[in-house]
């Protein structure tokens, strides 16, 4: 964990660290007035200071990590840290869901020819409030990412949420729930919950623990297809953490296809088959289970290119090094 003498070397190490800042975009005032809610009256108050806001996130979720190293509570700085970062994403969530409302209101009255004051007052708020739901969340999703950044440089994975899918505009890597994207491509929507390109397939144990393969096979695989996509079962530790945690390093958006636990006892082989519909280019499977085992088969008969990758060969390279 890293040590700092004061804030400046603290907030200096994480804006190198977290390289892109999105901060002057997300809180720039696009709109001249604001109204988050029809019960609110409008504000030309400006938005927050957007390096002040930087800052504050970054000593909020590193201040923690900082105050607890080397402390007994060390062991609990990345469950606190994880709620103040999902405390950005729940909020986020909940003023994207207004934003979509309000988005559908505006577009029933902009429909409707009615040349009344009243009409044209009521679109002119409605389009207002619209603006300012869409400028908040994009705030708060900046935020967010920023956490979740600081978040993984201290513990070494991506940050996921507990529901729901993780997207913004800036060029952070999406986590994106399986159930959103298929309905995304029902919708044959091309935006954050679509992300477009080759899909590769990554699923093994649990208690999967060698890192260093996976990472060397899916930089090989990014180097012959930049553009692609990670999916993996959705699993926090294991083969999924160390997959989820290459792709954050390298800004490759992630699906995660979780288990469905209405379908019972057939949910695996369900999200087997699931997989293999994504038309993967190449699939990595490492030691697991009968469900491994299973997607190994499937993969064989859908022709789709696959990487084994035993817990054995890997455990005597692993003593050899420590030996």
């Amino acid at each position: 964990m890293p040590r700092f003498s004061g804030f400046d070397d603290f907030a200096q190490h994480y804006a190198q660290a977290t390289g892109h800042d999105s901060f002057g975009a997300a809180f720039a005032a696009e709109i001249a007035t604001s109204q988050l809610s029809i019960h609110d009256d409008p504000t030309q108050a400006d938005m927050p200071d957007a390096a002040l806001a930087r800052d504050c996130v970054t000593q909020l979720v590193g201040d923690l990590f900082h105050l607890l190293a080397d402390t007994r509570l060390e062991p609990l700085a990345g469950r606190i840290a994880w709620g103040v970062v999902n405390s950005f994403h729940r909020v986020a969530q909940q003023v994207a869901g207004q934003e979509d409302d309000t988005a559908r209101e505006l577009g029933a009255l902009a429909r409707v020819f009615d040349p009344s004051e009243v009409h044209a007052n009521q679109l002119e708020e409605t389009q207002r409030l619209c603006q300012s739901q869409a400028e908040a969340r994009a705030a708060l999703e900046c935020m967010r990412d920023h956490a979740a950044e600081i978040y993984r440089i201290h513990i070494g994975s991506p940050w996921s949420s507990a529901s729901g899918s993780r997207t913004s505009a800036a060029p952070y890597a999406s986590q994106i729930e399986a159930r959103d994207f298929l309905a995304a491509r029902r919708a044959a929507k091309r935006d954050a919950v679509n992300p477009q390109g080759p899909v590769v397939v990554v699923t093994g144990g649990a208690q999967w623990l060698h890192h260093e393969p996976i990472w060397a096979r899916l930089d090989l695989i990014k180097a012959r297809v930049p553009n692609m996509v990670l999916v993996t079962t959705g699993q926090h530790r294991g083969a999924d953490k160390i997959a989820a945690a290459w792709a954050a390093h390298n800004g490759v958006h992630t699906i995660l296809f979780r288990l469905n636990r209405s379908n019972g006892g057939k949910a695996g082989f369900d999200r087997n088959k699931g997989l293999i519909n994504l038309q993967p280019i190449e699939a990595i499977i490492c030691e697991g289970s009968f469900l491994q085992i299973d997607f190994a088969q499937q993969c064989r008969a859908a022709r789709v290119p696959v990487t084994i990758m035993r817990d054995a060969d890997f455990a005597q390279e692993s003593a050899a090094r420590a030996g």
